[in-house]
């Protein structure tokens, strides 16, 4: 134990002055002969000064132990971490999760951990991931518990691992991805010597499940600092293991701009995402658009007589590699669609400055992004990435007009419920017709219509819809 200086004991006791609850549920299991410690996150992160309602407790009683405990005192319990060890609470709104000292390793084949229950703190504090996260309080006595220099690290920003890289990586391969996390996170360095044990030690994350993978990533795009930890996923040879798209971005050459390649480009795209989110918090659809906005471009690089670099349909492409990647990676459906069609749709913008665009292309434009029309914004903004100062200022006057006159049209026509003018019902009275494919055909082409045209007027529309059936062959 050590002792704690001024800052740590304020610390403490904010933590414990945030959750008293936290020194009762310690005397509950001191009075059964227990240990109980407030540990890892928690303990960092009230040392940060930005401590929330999850709490993270271990002890030496067994999860059979730690239930009977915390029955009539939690006001709900639930045992999905049980066969982990752990038992999982919620008291006065906040959650409390308590996990018996553990050992825990991977055999160096299987995907999930051997849970081997530990007898001592010290023992569960060196399994843990990083020194950051192996500082422990014990409850209710307040001993400051530190064996491997978690405080010094915190304070100077630096992310390394209790026991030797190589020992903690080989427990969990998941570790390296995390090491890229905290750096995204908390915006700190990681070891030279962790960096060189990720490096090394890199195709071990594929022992890893494609869900675990997926999580961790999923964290450090909404982290407060992605590009720290996509550098290092990159550069440490991780990202070849699961997203060997962002890597291979290195190799091209942006069309738009000679003096940086597609990598940097995407990265800073990522970045200029980041700071348009706004008071909206981190937007993962968004960042992972952004990230993936040119995965299609080393397919579809041409050089032509010229010597000028082209990536034509690369949204096309990119949009299909995106999909297999997201889908490869276990994303739900509903994320993959949604990052997908940002990725197709966010060269759409370029050519609206030469004046080509016709309301009928704008509407074209609002329909097709649909519900991701503000993100499709900020994407498209975010492309913006010329260091020539004219081109980039004409290009937002021009995305500017663009808003502008999307605005309009939708104050007019409420262009984010296009429909045809007539409906199903009306096709079918005017034309005499049950349901089936002929509704949906003339309900089609009448959107098309809508969409080109603008509103049309109830005779107009029939006579649009007559004329059509009259071509089709469907009346005289």
């Amino acid at each position: 134990m050590s002792l704690l200086n001024a800052a740590q004991q304020k610390a403490v006791a904010e933590l414990l002055r945030v959750s008293p609850l936290a020194d009762e549920l310690g005397r509950r299991f001191g009075a059964a002969g227990h240990e109980l410690h407030l540990v890892g996150g928690s303990v960092r992160d009230a040392l940060l000064g930005r401590l929330g309602d999850d709490l993270d407790f271990c002890t030496d009683a067994t999860p059979e132990q730690t239930l009977v405990l915390v029955q009539g005192w939690a006001d709900a319990i639930w045992e999905t971490g049980r066969e982990f060890g752990t038992i999982g609470i919620q008291k006065n709104g906040l959650r409390l999760e308590i996990t018996t000292f553990r050992a825990e390793a991977y055999d160096g084949v299987t995907r999930n951990p051997i849970v081997r229950y530990g007898k001592s703190l010290l023992e569960d504090l060196e399994r843990r991931d990083f020194t950051i996260n192996a500082m422990a309080v014990s409850l209710p006595g307040h001993d400051f518990t530190d064996p491997y220099g978690g405080l010094a690290d915190l304070a100077a920003k630096l992310i390394r691992t209790p026991a030797t890289p190589a020992q903690s990586f080989g427990d969990d391969p998941l570790r390296m991805l995390r090491a890229a996390r905290f750096a995204a996170k908390l915006r700190f360095t990681v070891d030279d010597a962790v960096i060189s044990a990720m490096t090394d030690m890199s195709a071990d994350l594929d022992r890893i499940t494609a869900e675990r993978i997926r999580d961790e990533f999923t964290k450090l795009m909404c982290g407060a600092d992605p590009i720290a930890g996509l550098r290092l996923l990159v550069d440490t040879g991780l990202a070849d293991r699961f997203l060997p798209e962002i890597s291979g971005l290195k190799l091209e050459i942006d069309e738009h701009a000679q003096h940086k390649d597609v990598y940097e480009h995407t990265l800073i795209v990522v970045t200029n995402a980041i700071r348009l989110e706004g008071d909206e918090g981190p937007d993962f659809v968004l960042r992972m658009a952004a990230l993936m906005h040119d995965v299609g471009k080393p397919a579809t690089k041409a050089v032509g007589r010229d010597g000028r670099v082209s990536f034509h349909h690369h949204e096309i492409v990119g949009a299909r590699l995106t999909k297999q990647r997201m889908k490869a990676m276990k994303y739900p459906k509903d994320i993959t669609t949604e990052v997908v069609e940002l990725v197709g749709l966010h060269l759409r913008f370029y050519g609206y400055g030469r004046g080509e665009w016709t309301d009928s292309a704008v509407r074209r434009y609002v329909t097709d992004a649909g519900p991701l029309l503000a993100r499709l914004h900020k994407l498209t903004r975010s492309d913006v990435t010329t260091r020539n100062r004219r081109k980039a200022a004409n290009l937002a006057a021009d995305y500017d007009a663009l808003e502008d006159r999307i605005s309009r049209l939708q104050a007019e026509e409420d262009l984010a419920r296009v429909r045809p003018d007539l409906d199903g019902n009306a096709i079918m009275e005017l034309l005499g017709v049950p349901p089936g494919p002929i509704v949906g055909q003339a309900w089609r082409y009448l959107k098309e219509m809508r969409l080109d045209r603008g509103p049309l007027d109830r005779d107009e529309a029939e006579a649009e819809l007559y004329k059509w059936a009259r071509d089709q062959g469907h009346i005289s």
